[in-house]
Parts: structure tokens; sequence; C-alpha cells
């Protein structure tokens, strides 16, 4: 019999200036189980000018705490309103609410983030962060099942000690690029979408673009998205002497984000880690071949390297290829055909089908259980 409730904690929602694809993930999926008969519910932080609850999609959001309080108040609402399934989305930090269920608990992440703790948080709180991610959370979420987005991630969760057989790889989809808004740019012009924070690295797409115009004296770079590092970003573009040559277009809509992949000729990933990398695959809809770097993991399976875009080392590498792809048309029209082949491999029906049969295969593993131990979830 299916379980009737489950219960999405995450630490933001695509609504949030600072939402992302992560959350867009967490989103589908919560309206895709909807569409199939669960109750649902999403709780996560709320912001400035939230409201205090929405529903969307047939989903009910609550927005409750801040960026951190909101952990206690996931916790709480665990314990207080019992679903029959969570999903711990664990950003960094889990919401441990392993802490107050014997089963049930399903811990997604994206990407582990070791890499990330010092950059943001260097210090000691980074290091205490990083604690809490590689050692603690393995060991309260140890009879638990883990959801992550790409085999990459997968190989991060087992060097943290999670065993292989409590792991299932569930790939982000992608949606079909709308019919084209704005014709292609005339100029060579490069776009940035995501979050403006230290890890994702914007920065070497604004020296990208500095190199190109070294030989390519109208290249642009177009950076799509908001987040805290902002003005420092914007700082780092004026020491280069590149305003005129960036372009911010802040946290728009989604039609808007699609008329930027319009107008692009190539998409600059230059983020430290990313656990699949949804604006890949959007991209690659448009037709726009994404440069990216290998050791942020998930590109490794996103990027079809050398068909649908490029994966490089390092960022000297990383501003030598863009500029290389400006300047190749032909090269170009290659990896875009191969982008837009890529873009119909991965369907967000198939990542809802492939959570649905993990929630509700739980309730056979759950019913197994003795009442005098922890349970462990095993049912796929």
């Amino acid at each position: 019999m299916r379980a009737q409730s489950v219960l999405l904690v995450n630490w933001r929602d695509t609504t949030n200036p600072e939402g992302g694809g992560s959350e867009r993930y967490v989103e589908e999926v919560a309206k895709g189980l909807a569409r199939l008969g669960w109750s649902v519910t999403v709780l996560c932080a709320a912001y400035p000018g939230s409201p205090r609850e929405a529903r969307r999609d047939d989903v009910r959001y609550l927005y409750r705490g801040s960026k951190v309080t909101v952990y206690l108040r996931g916790l709480l609402h665990t314990l207080l309103h019992r679903p029959d399934r969570v999903v711990d989305v664990q950003n960094g930090l889990p919401f441990f609410t392993r802490l107050v269920r014997r089963t049930g608990v399903v811990v997604l992440v994206h990407h582990v983030h070791q890499e990330q703790w010092q950059v943001v948080y260097p210090g000691w709180r980074g290091r205490v962060g990083w604690w809490l991610e590689s050692w603690v959370a393995p060991r309260v979420y140890r009879d638990c099942r883990y959801v992550t987005v790409s085999s990459a991630s997968q190989d991060e969760l087992l060097r943290l000690g999670v065993d292989a057989d409590r792991i299932d790889v569930v790939h982000n989809g992608t949606d079909p690029a709308p019919a084209r808004q704005v014709p292609q740019a005339a100029v060579p012009t490069v776009v940035c979408v995501g979050r403006i924070v230290p890890h994702k690295q914007v920065e070497h797409a604004v020296d990208a673009i500095g190199a190109a115009r070294e030989v390519l004296p109208d290249a642009r770079l177009i950076v799509v998205g908001s987040g805290w590092w902002e003005d420092s970003l914007r700082g780092y573009v004026t020491e280069r002497g590149l305003d005129d040559a960036v372009e911010f277009r802040g946290h728009v809509s989604e039609a808007d984000k699609h008329a930027a992949y319009d107008e692009a000729w190539v998409l600059a990933l230059p983020s430290l880690k990313e656990g699949w990398g949804l604006v890949v695959g959007e991209a690659a809809g448009h037709g726009v071949p994404t440069v990216a770097y290998r050791s942020a993991g998930g590109p490794t399976e996103s990027v079809r390297d050398g068909l649908s875009g490029v994966l490089v080392n390092h960022p000297a590498e990383f501003s030598a290829t863009i500029t290389a792809l400006l300047e190749d048309e032909a090269r170009r029209r290659e990896l875009s055909a191969g982008a837009v082949t890529a873009s119909g491999a991965f369907t967000w029906t198939a990542t809802v089908r492939s959570f649905d049969r993990l929630l509700t295969g739980q309730e056979a593993a759950d019913s197994g259980q003795q009442n005098d131990r922890p349970a462990s979830l095993t049912g796929r």
C-alpha cells in the first residue's frame, strides 16, 4: 500500500533569490510525486518577501526560519507532523531528521561539499561544517537510503563510508527547450547561469571573456543569476577593465533565462563542484555547448566531452577553449548539434518514477523491521 504523505526538507526553493538547480530538482520531484497521488509538502527557509505558506502544482510549501534555523524547523516539523516518508536534502548539512524517526528517511545529496566549506567558510566554521558532513552525517544516517544525481557524486559518498547498496543514482531531467524568443547574438556571446557565490567561480568566466577579447574585441559575457558574492564579482569585473564586456541580468524569470540561452554561443560552467549541472541540459536544448571543469564531478556525465561540450582541467585551458570555440564556427556547430541530441537523454518523468519506486519500496523494508532496533531501509 502506497504511503500517503511525503515531506521534503530543503534549505530553500526556486522562488528564493539564491535558488538554483538543486532546488529545481527537488521541486520537479515534489510536483511529480503529487501527480502520482502523494500528499507532498516542501519545507524550506523563509526569505524577505516570502509567504508563510504557498501551494503550487498541488504541492504545499512551508517557509519557516532563516537559512540557519530552517534546520531546526524542519526537524521539529518532522517530529510533530509525522509524515509517512521524509526526503532529507543534504546541501552540505542535513536536517538530521533521522534523530526523530526510525524509518522512512531518504537522504538526497547532490554532491559532497568538501572543497566548498573552506572557500565559503574559511577557518573553524568550514572545518566544523565538513566534520558534520563527512563524519557525523554518515553515522546518523547509517541505515538510510541515499539518492544522488551522478556517478561522480556516488563515488564521493562511497568515500565517506556510505554503503554502495544504499545509494541510488537518479539523474536530473531536462525540459524541452521553448521556442526561440530572440535570435542568436550577432557578436561572440558567452552565458554563465547560476548563483553568484564564490565556489561557482564566475571570475573564471570573466577571465575567459577578457582573454577572448584580445582576438575578438566584441566578445561579451552575460551573467544570469544573483547571490551574496555579486558585489565582489562586480568589483572584479571593474578591476579587469571589463565593465563594457560583462552584463549582469540578475535573478530572472524562466522565460528571460531561456532568452539568454537563445543569445549565447557558448555556456561557461566554471563551478568548483557540481552534482550534475542542470544548466548544461537547459543550454543544450538551445544548441548551446558547455565548457566546464572535469574536476567538478557531475559535468563528466551531463557534458558529453567532445560531443556536446568540452571538459577542461585548469583555468588557462578554460579560457583558451572558450576563445577557440567562439572563433571556430564549424566546431561550434558540431557541438551544438551534439548538445541538442544529448538534451533529450534525461527526462523529469524518469526522475520522478525512480523516486516513486524508491519511496514506495521502502514500505516493505519498514514493515520488516523489528521494534527494538533502528531501521535499515534497503527496499528499492
